[in-house]
């Protein structure tokens, strides 16, 4: 952990923890980071207190240094107060620094956790607010309406041509990692729509490239210009590779359910079915404020200017709370939602016109604001992808909240007394993230779908909805018993007991499936005649361990580490590493954790490693052990860290991508020099730690007798078996329907792997997304698997249907699995033997 430790004061304690969570994130937890913020009253919570500023600085004290940023006002008396509190040798060891709460935060935890020492750390802080009015032009020049790009003639343009592979193209979260990306470096990126022949946008706009309307088999055209141009692409180009991280969050963005609305019956409302539930309570309505706008004529546009820039640095704020708190709600891959709102916020292009319209015009900044924030949302409307025109309601949501703090309104918030149905017109993220599941029941709004953000969070939350009902439903008073089903999409009235009695019914049959699933989750997975199958977890940071306990892991099956390597700028130190697999392990309380050495390079490239010519088939290109056997330093660091965390811990190593015998003795050789370091330095380790390999690979399965002779486990990894199995690339939509684990091909070859295993008695797991699939369970069992990997969420339905079935059954059913002509047929005896089972 970097030794300077940063102290965040603010009147705001909500404000105050947001900037600590999001700097947090930008450094995974190198820097000591205090908050100082609030005060004890629960009527009027907003203030300081010099005790707590002081605390603050004690608990994270540092001799190479402690930062304090403060917000305003009595902060900044607090912080001076709390330092005469110190010892006088500390005192000299603390700095107060004006920059920017938010900004300054973020640039300073960056330098810090780069080694900076305290004064570049200090003046990172200060300059966060500059590098972005550099940026945006505000500094040397007046911003023109477009704020184009100049194409520097001494560097020389690159370009590289990509697919696009996400189910819902460059939807906001994927747009968001794409803008955020191209930020990062000096080069200029542009890109382009090939397949819908746009023209070329700026890659550092949020509103020009979802505006592109990239969908799914769509091709983009990327050029960047500059001196980091190669690192740049690489970088773009690893996003789109590793499918912009969505492969890792396939239940965490549900997919809308399929319904087809019917006409109501007498006394119903139909809709659409966007959170299935039933619910059963008083209506309510909310109707959120609007703003309406007067424009007028303004003497000073500079003032006026600066009156807009401090809303929007408010209104980041606030999303950057909302964001806070909902990641803790619904999960970091739903709260992702936000960061679009943010670079929203943060578009160079729309603060340029903005500013243009003021300074043309000399109008009002409510004016200026509503008339760009206006052009965006038309130029969402107009696009041919509904998916995409539905974003519309997020550049609303942001511009409804900068004209709040203009008008110098208070956010509104929903308090209910009792729980009840909501009832409203519509529901904007903001709005549905902060709702309450305890109090919210349901939610009937008459607009809306089931790909909004708004419906995708009511999912996350569990509250049941039902939208684009008649608007007549606005018109119910409040308090009128209103029932709904979000699975059929239908509402009833004061429903008659006939039809409380089916929905109650339905309700308390849900309720015992997810209690009898959670009831068994913590429980061994035992099969109807004794077997005993190990439910593992796969990991990729140290939230997700929590999840996974708390879900029933029985440990950990995979841990990916590539996320303490990838969005940042050079390697992570063996500290850095030791530190957070020390953590996981702590968590996991003596339950066995895999941990899978880096599998980068080739499909998801490092930027601050020169690969030296790109890879026309990257999935078999330069990846997983090969890189790390290519680069022995960077992988001797990570192996350091591996083994200095086992101590006291059930830690095992996994081999990424091997494919030959060669492969996994090369790295035995390398392991057993770190260990030889780690006995001449005195440092303890686990000297009996286990290593398995991946079989991801058909060589790998070909030779599974040699390979067993050599290590302790193996797990299969289904996802990149499918591939190279079937010959298609998962990331080509044009050949990914070929890529299925349940296709008799990839069947035949886990079978295999697992009789080679069992004759060298070494166990045999499975952490691909099959293993998640209880269609698939029962073959999975047949063929002998000793353990299962999966999602953190899956582990209670998969736990539940291993209870349900027994080895002898499903023998039977993988036997005829495995004569089957493709994965159709499969899923077709899978769904039939499901059907008479139950």
């Amino acid at each position: 952990m970097a030794a300077i430790a940063i102290v965040i004061v603010s009147h705001s304690k909500q404000l105050a923890l947001g900037v600590r969570e999001l700097a947090a994130q930008m450094v995974q937890g190198q820097v000591s980071i205090a908050v100082a913020a609030g005060i004890e009253d629960s009527e009027n919570p907003l203030g300081t207190d010099p005790i707590q500023v002081y605390e603050a600085i004690a608990s994270v004290f540092s001799d190479d240094g402690v930062l304090v940023l403060m917000d305003l006002g009595s902060a900044l008396l607090s912080a001076e107060m709390a330092i005469e509190f110190l010892p006088e040798a500390q005192q000299q060891k603390v700095y107060l620094c004006e920059a920017p709460l938010v900004e300054g935060a973020i640039a300073a935890v960056v330098a810090a956790a780069a080694g900076r020492d305290i004064h570049q750390v200090m003046a990172e802080a200060r300059g966060a607010l500059l590098a972005k009015a550099t940026q945006l032009g505000v500094v040397s020049r007046p911003l023109s309406v477009v704020s184009p790009i100049t194409t520097n003639t001494e560097s020389p343009t690159r370009e590289i041509r990509l697919i696009v592979s996400n189910r819902l193209g460059l939807h906001a979260r994927p747009a968001a990692q794409f803008v955020a990306t191209a930020a990062r470096f000096q080069s200029q990126i542009m890109v382009r729509n090939l397949t819908r022949n746009t023209e070329l946008v700026r890659g550092d706009s949020i509103n020009q490239v979802t505006t592109l309307g990239v969908r799914q088999g769509h091709e983009l055209l990327i050029t960047a210009t500059g001196s980091d141009a190669d690192e740049a692409l690489a970088a773009l180009q690893g996003l789109f590779a590793n499918n912009f991280g969505e492969d890792n969050v396939v239940l965490s963005f549900p997919l809308p359910f399929h319904h087809e609305v019917t006409p109501a019956t007498h006394g119903e409302l139909s809709g659409i079915a966007a959170s299935p539930g039933v619910a059963i309570a008083p209506v309510v309505h909310y109707q959120p404020t609007h703003i309406a706008i007067t424009q007028y004529h303004v003497d000073n546009a500079d003032a006026e200017w600066q009156r807009l820039q401090s809303a929007i640095h408010t209104a980041r704020q606030e999303i950057q709370a909302v964001f806070s708190q909902a990641s803790l709600q619904i999960g970091d891959a739903e709260a992702a939602i936000f960061d679009a709102q943010l670079l929203f916020l943060e578009d160079p292009v729309l603060l340029s016109a903005a500013h243009q319209r003021i300074l043309d015009h000399y109008i009002n900044a409510e004016a200026a604001w509503q008339a760009v924030v206006d052009e965006v949302a038309t130029s969402y409307r107009t696009l041919e992808d509904s998916y995409l025109q539905e974003r519309v309601d997020d550049v609303v949501d942001v511009g409804q909240r900068v004209l709040r703090l203009l008008a110098g309104n208070a956010p509104a918030n929903l308090h209910l007394e009792e729980p009840a149905i909501l009832v409203a017109t519509d529901l904007s993220p903001s709005d549905t993230a902060g709702l309450d599941p305890t109090k919210v029941l349901g939610i009937c709004t008459t607009s809306g779908s089931a790909t909004s953000h708004s419906a995708i969070i009511a999912r996350t939350l569990g509250i049941p909805a039902v939208l684009g009902v008649d608007a007549q439903v606005l018109h119910l008073a409040d308090g009128t018993m209103m029932a709904l089903d979000g699975e059929s999409g239908r509402a009833w009235v004061e429903p008659e007991s006939h039809i409380l009695d089916l929905l109650a019914a339905k309700q308390e049959a849900w309720q015992t499936a997810q209690q009898e699933a959670q009831a068994t989750a913590h429980q061994p997975a035992i099969t109807r005649d004794g077997r005993q199958v190990s439910v593992f977890a796969n990991i990729g940071s140290i939230s997700d361990v929590q999840v996974a306990v708390a879900s029933g892991a029985e440990g950990v099956g995979l841990l990916r580490t590539e996320f303490l390597y990838l969005d940042r700028t050079s390697a992570p130190t063996e500290e850095e590493q030791l530190a957070v697999y020390q953590a996981i392990a702590q968590v996991l309380d003596n339950r066995p954790l895999i941990i899978r050495t880096l599998d980068v390079g080739g499909d998801k490239p490092l930027p601050y490693i020169r690969v030296g010519f790109p890879e026309a088939n990257p999935f078999l290109g330069w990846r997983g052990i090969r890189f790390c056997l290519d680069r022995p330093e960077l992988f001797k660091t990570q192996l350091r860290a591996i083994l200095r965390a086992s101590v006291g811990h059930q830690i095992k190593i996994m081999l990424p991508m091997i494919a030959s015998v060669t492969e996994v003795r090369a790295a035995k050789v390398i392991l057993a020099e770190v260990q030889a370091e780690l006995n001449q330095a005195g440092i303890s380790f686990d000297a009996a730690m286990k290593v398995g390999i991946m079989v991801e690979v058909p060589s790998a399965v070909a030779i599974a007798d040699q390979l067993a002779a050599e290590v302790d486990f193996f797990s299969i990894g289904t996802n990149d078996l499918s591939q190279y199995v079937m010959a298609s690339d998962r990331t080509n939509p044009r050949v990914a329907h070929l890529v299925d684990a349940l296709h008799p091909a990839v069947l035949r070859m886990v079978q295999q792997t697992i009789q080679a295993a069992h004759a060298a008695g070494i166990s045999v797991g499975l952490c691909g997304e099959l293993a998640a699939d209880t269609l698939a369970t029962p073959i999975l069992l047949g063929l002998g698997l000793d353990e299962l990997s999966v999602n953190p969420q899956s582990i209670p339905g998969v736990k539940q249907a291993i209870a349900r079935l027994s080895i002898v059954e499903s023998e039977a059913i993988a036997a005829s699995a495995l004569q089957q002509d493709s994965a159709l047929d499969v899923r077709e005896l899978m769904s039939t033997s499901v059907t008479h089972s139950a």
